[in-house]
């Protein structure tokens, strides 16, 4: 006797409309235009096109700047993370703008491989004032 093959079986695709309305969605819709931003939570879009800058800053999958707080050994850090092109640029650019508020020399750490930018102290109030103003 010959062993059984495999199971024998039909491919359906006309339900497939059901199950599609379960899966969640592939990405995070765009948000609805506001009357008024910065919106009550202090969020605002880009502006426009993306800036003509060696260097260029991504938001997250939803909709934010990507500037985080945070401490490492009682320190305070900001880090800004998402960072594609020209790091250093971006740094030379952002320490000229901390400067022009009256802020004394920033130390900083940029790291190219992960794409991201430390900096001694929480300036996170800055950092985004400066990104919108830039663009981004």
């Amino acid at each position: 006797q010959t062993p059984p093959g495999p199971p024998r079986y039909e491919e359906s695709t006309a339900e497939f409309g059901f199950v599609e309305r379960l899966l969640p969605p592939s990405r995070i819709p765009e948000p609805p235009p506001h009357p008024k931003y910065p919106t009550p939570s202090g969020w605002s879009p880009p502006a426009g096109s993306p800036p003509d800058l060696p260097y260029f800053v991504r938001r997250s999958r939803l909709h934010n700047l990507p500037v985080y707080l945070g401490q490492r050994q009682g320190r305070r850090l900001t880090e800004l993370r998402r960072i594609h092109g020209d790091i250093w640029a971006l740094e030379r650019d952002l320490r000229a703008f901390l400067g022009s508020l009256g802020v004394p020399e920033v130390q900083a750490q940029v790291n190219e491989v992960t794409g991201t930018l430390r900096l001694r102290g929480h300036w996170g109030p800055e950092v985004r004032r400066w990104l919108l103003q830039s663009g981004f």
